[in-house]
């Protein structure tokens, strides 16, 4: 396929423009996105940003017919864990041509259709949004797959650089499982897209991002409260599920004939079918002998616009967020809790973090005891339940930000810090250790310390098959984690992913799950994997196996695991669970790990965790058996969160996930 190289040098005249914009991560600095448009519907644009030492690079350029959709692009530069990337696309003759890292196509086209490049920079959403605005039925049929919409959605007044400036608020839809947002100036020039973790923003309009996501919130909170409205049903009276088989993760049994009575949010009374009679009103739910079990944990979440709906459609009734902003969560949280959004019961891990190049997305970075203190209380004082340190903390201050917590009352997780081992943190304080590269990276201290860049993804694939379980330094700190009662949220899936050696497939385990998804997500599950130095092949194909061996022994040693997927949210888990599985744990046991377990550690067990008389009506049904195959976790039919009754189906339609086929 020839592109002309030069495209927008081509086509530049003396009237061309130049628009710099700033990229914010969580309102801290992190790169810088330009675009330069010329004539002939020629565009040239620049993107890059730093988080933690990943992030895209990428230059793109590319051309336009008169109803402002793509005839040519041209991207390179490398993606967000910094494999290399390369795309074309153009169209002749009616005929469209694409080639990127992951697909190669060709298309006969009648009409105009909109090409979605793989790895755009940010600029090409206002593209797409200004050709839907000249679009018959402001509507367009995607490349390679797929249909756009658009609707105008607010306006705000904001300062401009030398007066007032109306920008407008538009959502497209059929990008993603939600309606994205974009905003456009007047003159259709893109203005800014904005969130509460990513935004990119030309400076004179910097001021006002608050108020554009004050403005993009209350349009997203009426699409969620109407999607919450439509899906959840609230019995008027008693709710009894009957005929159910009841599985207690306390000592794993599963008894049927069992029947379940709710009032309100609670569970009144479990006993057999017979002994339970329904009062006058009740609603019945007839379980056909399915599974009916307690609602599932996810430990490692980070909670936007999407994760609530997809917990629920999987089941995930509990969660812990363990990052997040400090302002619109809280409120996400909230919605979650009064129903006006769909989403799981979130316990609050506030996430501090050191200054510097590497530094995580939080605002909460410090550099003294009296700053870390200080946050500390923040989180303390607004409800949260752990503090999670994260990498680029001074090691010297570890001690300080546990202490404090503990003082308050809060329990203490986090990355393994740059600089000391995870023997050390967990000497200074630390409870629990997020990610299972952690462990690994204790056997490479202090040879690797500085593992605040992609080291600690690297060094744990090269090195993994080396630390088997029976070696006696293993063994050691094994032991020395279990007399600390150190807890472990592994989030195993995604190494899996990092070290499968092929960035361009689907990610691991969710290869039957991603075709239901909307064209535009399928693109993008990707595995994003590492690429495999040469001689490293080995290694490489080695060093997942190798952790789930790890973490098996860690298992049989009494290592407390509780599971979190750091990913996708709602499927993830699902997969999680199975890789435990595979690494050798019962399935009914890793059924405790994601129900009960959770409950014991967070020391919300007298309201979650078994499904008993007095607990909360969080719990769900599952045309299978998962204590058999714990692949039949897939096959939840209804969800009970709060005495509310959810079909796990409709969640999945309304997100445009298409149906489950039978077999699966």
């Amino acid at each position: 396929m020839a592109l002309g190289v030069g495209l927008f040098a081509q086509a530049r005249t003396p009237a061309a423009t130049t628009r710099n914009d700033k990229i914010l991560i969580q309102g801290n600095a992190a790169g810088n996105q330009t675009v330069q448009t010329g004539a002939l519907g020629a565009a040239r644009a620049e993107y890059s940003y730093n988080d933690r030492g990943r992030g895209d690079h990428i230059v793109a350029t590319w051309k336009l017919d008169a109803a402002g959709v793509p005839t040519e692009y041209e991207g390179r530069g490398n993606d967000y864990m910094k494999a290399p990337i390369e795309e074309r696309f153009e169209i002749q003759n009616g005929k469209a041509r694409w080639k990127n890292r992951s697909e190669q196509g060709e298309q006969a086209v009648a009409g105009e259709a909109f090409y979605v490049p793989a790895n755009p920079p940010p600029e090409f959403a206002g593209v797409l949004a200004r050709a839907l605005l000249k679009a018959p039925g402001h509507k367009l049929s995607l490349l390679p797959a797929g249909e756009a919409s658009i609707d105008e959605s607010a306006k705000v007044g904001v300062d401009g650089a030398s007066a007032k400036v109306e920008l407008i608020q538009y959502r497209i839809t059929g990008l993603g499982f939600t309606p994205q947002s974009i905003w456009l100036d007047h003159d259709g020039n893109t203005a800014a897209s904005v969130s509460s973790w990513f935004s990119v923003i030309p400076a004179q309009y910097e001021p006002a991002i608050s108020q554009l996501q004050a403005a993009q919130q209350e349009t997203d909170n009426m699409w969620s409260g109407r999607l919450a409205r439509e899906l959840a049903h609230v019995p008027k009276g008693d709710l009894v599920i009957r005929n159910a088989r009841l599985f207690d993760p306390g000592d794993l049994s599963v008894i049927a004939g069992t029947s379940v009575l709710v009032r309100g949010d609670r569970i009144v009374r479990v006993a057999p079918d017979a002994d339970i009679k329904s009062s006058a009103g009740a609603e019945t739910i007839d379980a056909n002998g399915r599974f009916l079990m307690p609602g599932l944990w996810d430990n490692h979440q980070h909670f936007s616009d999407v994760e609530g709906a997809l917990d629920l459609a999987n089941g995930v009734t509990s969660a812990r967020d363990m990052a997040n902003d400090t302002d619109n969560f809280l409120k996400r949280v909230a919605r979650f809790d009064d129903g006006s959004e769909l989403g799981p019961r979130v316990l609050k891990a506030g996430i501090i973090d050191g200054t510097g190049e590497f530094a995580g997305p939080t605002k909460m970075r410090v550099d003294t005891a009296g700053q870390a203190i200080q946050d500390v209380d923040w989180y303390a004082d607004h409800g949260y339940v752990q503090i999670k340190i994260y990498s680029s903390v001074k090691p010297e201050l570890v001690p300080i930000i546990a202490d404090r917590a503990h003082a308050r009352g809060l329990r203490v997780s986090g990355h393994v810090p740059a600089f000391m081992s995870a023997r050390q943190f967990v000497e200074r304080g630390a409870d629990e250790i997020q990610h299972l590269n952690f462990i690994e990276l204790n056997f490479l201290f202090p040879e690797v310390k500085e593992t605040r860049n992609r080291d600690r993804f690297i060094k744990v694939a090269e090195h993994a098959r080396e630390f088997t379980p029976d070696k006696p330094e293993v063994r050691e700190f094994i032991q020395f984690l279990k007399h600390h009662h150190t807890v472990l949220d592994p989030t195993v899936s995604i190494f899996e992913g990092l070290f499968c050696g092929d960035p361009t497939v689907v990610t691991p385990g969710l290869e039957n799950i991603v075709p239901r998804f909307p064209p535009q997500i399928r693109r993008s599950m990707l595995s994003g994997a590492l690429e495999v130095p040469k001689g490293k092949e080995a290694a490489y194909h080695e060093a997942f196996p190798a952790m789930l061996r790890l973490l098996k022994a860690l298992y049989d040693a009494g290592i407390t695991i509780i599971p979190g997927t750091d990913s996708l949210a709602g499927y993830t888990l699902h997969h999680e669970l199975d890789l435990y599985v595979r690494a050798g744990i019962a399935p009914a046991e890793v059924l405790r790990i994601a129900t009960l377990t959770p409950a014991l550690v967070m020391g919300v067990n007298k309201d979650r965790g078994v499904i008993a008389a007095g607990k909360l009506a969080d719990m769900l049904l599952i045309d299978g058996d998962p204590t058999q195959n714990i692949r039949d976790i897939d096959k939840i039919t209804t969800v009970i969160k709060d005495g509310k009754v959810y079909d796990a189906a409709a969640i999945e339609k309304a997100l445009g996930i298409a149906p489950r086929q039978v077999g699966q």
